[in-house]
This record gives C-alpha cells, sequence and structure tokens, in this order.
C-alpha cells in the first residue's frame, strides 16, 4: 500500500515542479520589464509562496483521475491503470505547457493572463500568428516542445512507482481507508484548506505589480474556471431581443441627461469620503424606509443628521457585485460577474485611480478574507494604495469563523481614519451580518422569528456602527469628511420579500459627516437610483468628470433619469416612477408586474434593451 500513497505524493511533488519551472520561464521572459518596474528579487521569490496555495489546489484537481485509476487498481488488480495514468500525465503536460506558453505570448500584447476571450481568437489561427512576431512564435514553440519532453521524460523518469505486490494481499481495511481518507485529503485541497472560505485566483494576488500576480496566478486554474464561467455567458442568447442599433437607441434615449448639473451638498471643496459598506443589509431593516423600530436604532439616531435615499436598489444579490457597482459603475451582469473575468478589468473605469490621480490616498478595509468572489484581484486592480484584510491584523483582535467582529474591526478603522493622509477615499466593509452570525453578545430581538439569527447580527452592526461614529465626530476629520452608509447587495428578512421582487433589492443609502451642508441633515431624496450610480454622484461632488463612468447616473442630478435595474439568471427587473416589472426571460413570464397596462409594453421594451446593451458590451471587453 505503501507504493500506492508513494505515486500519488509523487505526482504531487511533480505538478508543483512543473507549476514553478513554467513560472520561472515567465519570469525570466519578462525580466526587463520588471526590472524597469524596480521589483526586486525577494519580490520574484514572494511569489512563488503566494502562488503555493493555487498550485496545490490545481494539483489537488489533477490527482483526481490517478485516485481514481489507482483505486480501480486497488480494488480489480487491473495493471492497464498504469498505462492509462502514464498517457494521462503525458496529455496534461503537454496541456499545461500549451497554456503557459501562450500566456507568455499574450501577455506581452494585453497584459493579462491567458482567458476565453483570448482562445475565441484562436478560430483564426492564421491571424494570431501574423500578428506575432516570427522569432517569438518561433521560440516559444521551441519551447513548447522541449518542455513537454522534458517533463515527460523527467515523471517517467523519476516520479513514477514499479507496483508489482498482488493486490489481493491488501488487507480490506487498508483498502477502505485508502477510498475514505485519501478523497478527503485531496478535496481540502481542492479547497485550499478548511477555512471557511473555499480558495480563488484572488489567493495568489499580493503585489502592486500586476506581472508578478500575473505569475503568481496558475494558468491551468485560472483558465479552466475562465472557460467554464465564460460557458454559462452563452446562455445569453433570450436576453438579445433587438437589433443592437434599436437596443442602443433606446437606451441612449433612457440615459439622455437635458442639463448637466448637480445639487451639491458637501460645504467642502475636496472632502475626504468614506464609504461604510455594511453586509446584507435590506431596506426594511430601517426603520424609515418601513421596517420595524428597534433594529437599528443607530442609524435611525445618525438619519436626524443625514441624508437618506429612499429609493435606492442593489442591482446584484452577492458583495462581488456591489463592489463592482460602486467603484466600476458597473450593473450587475445577469448569469456570471466580474470579479470572475479579471480580463475584462482593464476595459472598466474606476473611482479608485480616478481619485488617486486628484491625489486622495485611498484605502480597503476588510475584518475577512478577501478572496471572497474573487474579490481581492478586482480590488487590487483598482490600485488602493492600502487594502487591509483579516490576515495582516492582530491576532489578538476577537474572531470568528469569517474573520475580525465588526465591534472591533470598526474600532481599529477609527483609529486608522484619524491618522490618515488627508484627503482620503477609504471603505470599511464590515462582516458580522453574514451567516454563521457568530458576534459575541446577546441576540435581544427575539420579537422577530423569521430571520431572527440574521436580524440580531444587523443590529449588532447597528450598535458598532453607533460607536464608530461617536469616536469619528470627535475626531478632527469629522468635519473634512463625506459618510455614504450603504448596503452592498440585499438579504432575505423578516417581511419574505422574494429574491425577483424590487422590494427584496431595496437597501439603504445615508450620506452624513461634517462635510455635509447643514440644510441636507434629517433630509429624504426619493428619487429612483442604484448602487452603480455612487460613482458618478462622488465625482460631480468633487466637480470632477464622470463621463468614463457610461453606466453610472449623478443621483443628485434632478434632470437626471429615474431608473432602476436589478439582475437575475434567468432575467431582470427594471423600474421607473410609473411602475416595475420583473421578468424571465429564458422562461418568458412574468415574475411581478406593477403598471398601468398602457405603460407596460414600454416597461418591457426598455428593460429588454437595457440588458442587451449591457451584456453585448461586456463581451466586448
Amino acid at each position: 500500500m505503501k507504493k500506492y500513497l508513494r505515486l500519488i505524493l509523487f505526482q504531487l511533488f511533480f505538478w508543483l515542479i512543473l507549476f514553478a519551472a513554467e513560472r520561472t520561464v515567465f519570469l525570466l521572459w519578462y525580466a526587463n520589464s520588471m526590472t524597469s518596474e524596480g521589483i526586486g528579487f525577494i519580490d520574484i521569490l514572494l511569489d512563488y509562496w503566494h502562488a503555493l496555495k493555487l498550485d496545490l489546489a490545481t494539483a489537488s484537481y489533477l490527482l483526481v483521475i490517478p485516485f481514481v485509476l489507482l483505486t480501480i487498481r486497488i480494488y480489480s488488480g487491473w495493471r492497464w491503470t498504469e498505462k492509462v495514468t502514464k498517457y494521462y500525465v503525458a496529455f496534461v503536460v503537454v496541456l499545461y505547457a500549451l497554456i503557459c506558453m501562450a500566456e507568455i505570448g499574450l501577455y506581452q500584447e494585453w497584459n493579462t493572463k491567458l482567458s476565453y476571450k483570448a482562445l475565441v481568437y484562436l478560430r483564426h489561427p492564421s491571424e494570431v500568428v501574423n500578428s506575432m512576431q516570427t522569432y517569438r512564435f518561433v521560440v516559444l514553440l521551441m519551447l513548447w516542445i522541449v518542455q513537454s519532453v522534458f517533463f515527460i521524460y523527467l515523471y517517467n523518469r523519476f516520479f513514477t512507482v514499479n507496483i508489482t505486490e498482488r493486490t489481493k494481499h491488501i488487507p480490506i481495511l487498508l483498502r477502505v481507508a485508502w477510498t475514505v481518507l485519501l478523497p478527503a485529503f485531496i478535496f481540502i485541497g481542492i479547497r485550499g484548506g478548511l477555512r471557511e472560505i473555499p480558495i480563488t485566483v484572488s489567493q495568489s494576488y499580493f503585489s502592486d505589480h500586476n506581472i508578478l500576480n500575473i505569475a503568481a496566478v496558475n494558468p491551468g486554474y485560472n483558465i479552466a474556471f475562465n472557460v467554464v464561467e465564460n460557458a454559462g455567458m452563452n446562455t445569453f442568447g433570450p436576453f438579445f431581443r433587438f437589433s443592437d442599433e434599436e437596443a442602443v437607441q433606446i437606451v441612449r434615449e433612457i440615459r439622455q441627461v437635458p442639463i448637466d448639473t448637480t445639487v451639491l451638498i458637501t460645504n467642502v471643496r475636496q472632502p475626504n469620503i468614506v464609504f461604510v459598506l455594511l453586509e446584507s443589509w435590506p431596506a426594511d431593516v430601517i426603520e424609515s424606509l418601513g421596517g420595524v423600530p428597534g433594529i437599528t436604532p443607530e442609524f435611525h439616531k445618525l438619519e436626524t443628521g443625514g441624508l437618506l435615499f429612499t429609493n435606492f436598489y442593489a442591482t446584484g444579490n452577492r458583495s462581488q457585485q456591489g463592489n463592482a457597482s460602486i467603484y466600476a459603475g458597473l450593473p450587475a451582469i445577469p448569469v456570471t460577474t466580474l470579479a470572475d473575468h479579471s480580463e475584462k478589468y482593464d476595459a472598466l473605469p474606476s473611482l479608485v485611480k480616478v481619485l488617486n490621480e486628484q491625489g486622495y490616498f485611498t484605502s480597503f478595509y476588510f475584518g475577512g478574507q478577501l478572496i471572497y468572489g474573487n474579490l481581492k484581484s478586482f480590488l487590487m486592480h483598482n490600485e488602493f494604495d492600502r487594502i487591509v484584510e483579516g490576515d495582516d491584523l492582530d491576532r489578538q483582535l476577537p474572531r470568528g469563523k469569517l474573520g475580525v467582529h465588526d465591534a472591533f474591526m470598526l474600532q481599529k478603522y477609527a483609529g486608522d481614519l484619524r491618522k490618515m493622509q488627508e484627503p482620503f477615499f477609504s471603505t470599511v466593509f464590515t462582516l458580522s451580518s453574514h451567516s454563521p452570525y457568530d458576534f459575541p453578545g446577546d441576540r435581544p430581538i427575539d420579537w422577530i422569528k423569521t430571520e431572527n439569527k440574521f436580524i440580531n447580527s444587523v443590529h449588532y452592526t447597528d450598535g458598532c456602527l453607533g460607536r464608530f461614529f461617536e469616536e469619528m465626530k470627535a475626531s478632527s476629520v469629522w468635519d473634512s469628511t463625506l459618510f455614504f452608509i450603504m448596503s452592498d447587495h440585499s438579504h432575505l428578512s423578516y417581511k419574505g420579500y422574494p429574491l425577483w421582487s424590487f422590494e427584496y433589492h431595496q437597501i439603504p443609502l445615508l450620506v452624513t459627516g461634517g462635510a455635509l451642508k447643514k440644510e441636507y441633515a434629517g433630509e429624504q431624496i426619493t428619487r429612483i437610483c442604484t448602487n452603480n450610480d455612487i460613482p458618478a454622484t462622488v465625482l460631480k461632488q468633487l466637480d470632477l468628470p464622470a463621463g468614463d463612468f457610461s453606466w453610472s447616473r449623478n443621483m443628485l442630478n434632478p434632470y437626471a433619469s429615474e431608473y432602476a435595474f436589478f439582475e437575475l439568471n434567468d432575467g431582470f427587473g427594471w423600474k421607473r416612477p410609473y411602475g416595475n416589472l420583473v421578468k424571465s426571460v429564458v422562461n418568458k413570464w412574468y415574475y411581478q408586474k406593477n403598471a398601468p397596462v398602457k405603460k407596460r409594453s414600454q416597461l418591457e421594451k426598455e428593460g429588454n434593451a437595457y440588458v442587451q446593451v449591457l451584456l453585448k458590451e461586456f463581451l466586448s471587453y
């Protein structure tokens, strides 16, 4: 039995050696680029360290088939499984080396990893060959062949184990242990350990130098998941109802703004801006938005000194969608998410980068793991000056399964804000209102039975919010800061609104701070708007152009059109002042129609056109 275990371990080490070798080829190929960026030797060594977890996950995936073949051998004694294993390893080596060489060739042109979008170009291989310098093509081709031959030889020479023992002599308990325990270890390797959040490509992001992040992300893992994600995008077809020209014209009319102006709500020319991003808060936990009193009393107190938006909606249902909306101004995409398509990041504008150029110090704080939903890769691409997550915080801070509890995270954050270089643009993202709701302290709300744990978690974070703002009001930065308190997306609560309703997607947005003009304290804005409208609104308050954020509206322009959109995997929601509808374009039926009969066809036409233009543009990135 030892030989079987040795063969699995040998394969694991072989794949890790192959991954490291291919990474070395990439780094050597672009050595001049790294030198010009001032990347030192220590940074390059760190690349291998930060790549290790994703490499282990990739190797674990590759061990599944050898494990199955060896299991067949253990129970049947069939020798042919050894030969099949060798063929399998040879095939993967050739394919992986090809992926790596293609990525080297691609990076110089696109500055990104090999993706599904690049594979589409292989439908016309002559164009790919003609667009690449001949010597580069020849060198990469030769490298592919040489590496394939070398690593196949290396495996057959040093990493195979000749198993001669007869399987019938293996005790049944050892066979059962093999069948039960080894899959468990492989599964742990695939998910990247036993931590609450499974591994994603964001695990390998660690540097301000994009080339190091590109090198650290395992090419095989990346392309496999990218292809799977894009396979889902083949279901976009039912969303396309008009000619491209007609859809664009309809959306142009919806977006039309007769006067480009804004209501200026700040009394500071260049205020600090802080986003307090609340995990999963729906509107119905807020008393002023129709919620039961007593769930969020601290938020209610803050309303007296803030400007509340009463018709604010999330365009998606996940945190990565919410972050894409507030930083890139992009509505949520049906079927897939921006965070799963790092090759598209460059095509989008970034609120963070704009404010970096204006001299703002930018930062993002989160008490948990940013590998969740590939958030880390997206945030790092936005070029925050500082990103702080759970692993960067003092290990003595009290934590739950997901990370540092909100009370301690917000206390740490308040201290950092008081010392932060001004002007600053900063975000703190809470986490205690995310399952498993293991926050410390009492659960005092017992009069609400539905989603009771969630409601109590919101109540806990609300208390933390109150203490945070008491500290902020006593600090020197209060008078020069605008705080945007908002949710990233909604959550099922005691009112039981279904996912496919606008009631479910409504979320809170409160703007407060010493930089808010006194006349807006305690006021409300009823205009329909969404979280992808945040970038344009912020930029217009700073008297900066927002034209690059084409999917974002200035919520404080009284002449801007009012509408809200949210995605469903099989359809969309569309809301206007005169009504709304939620439609499945796949199943061709309506979830909800709340509009005068004469207006329903117009609502459907606008909603269909909006989602079509959004998806077409996303595909083109």
